[in-house]
């Protein structure tokens, strides 16, 4: 292993420095480009099948409502409750 001291005593500081935040920026790129954006692209897949799942179901939510809009609206036209019993009405 190589002595920082002895470094730092033959090229200077800034060098030493410089080098250091060189090694940091590569390791840090190297990080994010190995570990963290596989994980990146997994997620936003996963993130944009969710989606598409959510508006399926709200197109289904939709549809099932209209359906019973619709179910609701003829009992009521044929004089019947919810429930399937007859409505009497007085006049």
């Amino acid at each position: 292993m190589v002595n920082i001291v002895e470094l730092i005593g033959k090229y200077g500081f800034p060098i030493v420095a410089a080098c250091g935040s060189c090694y940091m920026v590569y390791f840090t790129w190297q990080w994010a480009t190995e570990d963290i954006d596989p994980v990146l692209s997994e997620a936003n897949k996963l993130t944009i099948g969710l989606i598409d799942r959510i508006r399926m179901l709200d197109n289904d939510l939709l549809r099932l409502n209209m359906k019973l809009k619709t179910v609701l609206m003829m009992r009521e036209i044929q004089g019947r409750e919810p429930d399937g019993t007859v409505k009497i009405t007085k006049k």
